[in-house]
Formats: C-alpha cells, structure tokens, sequence
C-alpha cells in the first residue's frame, strides 16, 4: 500500500505545480487564450510535467474558456510540435531548475 500511496503523494503534487504555474500563466479560465496557453504549456514542460496530462486537466475546463475553439486548437498544435517527435527534452536545458 505504501507505494500506491507514493503514487497518490506524487501526483497531487504534480497537479499542484500545474495549477500554480496555470496561476502565473493563464491566471484565470477567462484569461486563457492562444498566447496564454502556449505559455503555460511551455511552463509545464519547464517543470517535467507532460504538456497532454496539463491539457487534459484544461480541456475539463472548456466551458469556461472564451474562444476555445482556438485555444484548443493552438494548445494541439504546440503539443504536436514539441511531443510528437518523441525525441526527449534537453537535460542541458533543464539543469539549472
């Protein structure tokens, strides 16, 4: 049981860095636009958190969200054009965080 509990540990404190980053980025579901988004997917991946786990946690959120439409469609744009390739994220980059 202890593992499955680490498992629960690790991911509420993935879903709180999500929902922090969300509130330095987007800030609120109204605000949350093309520019927005990109950023805080950017953001997320900044912080080893897999960008489709933090647009799934939107999307659940889309009623709220002015033009989703093109949000969803940008968010899906820059999820394909920085996950798809599958090629990994440069540690070099992430070395100092």
């Amino acid at each position: 049981m202890s593992g499955q509990f680490s498992n629960f540990i690790n991911e509420v404190s993935i879903q709180a860095k999500m929902e922090n980053i969300w509130g330095f980025t987007c800030r609120s579901w109204e605000n949350c636009n093309q520019d927005t988004i990109q950023s805080f997917l950017s953001q997320c991946m900044e912080y080893n958190i897999d960008p489709q786990y933090c647009m799934s946690w939107v999307e659940q959120h889309r009623e709220e969200i002015p033009n989703w439409q093109e949000v969803s469609e940008t968010s899906l744009g820059w999820v394909n054009e920085h996950t798809s390739t599958g090629s990994a994220i440069s540690i070099s980059e992430q070395s100092l965080s």
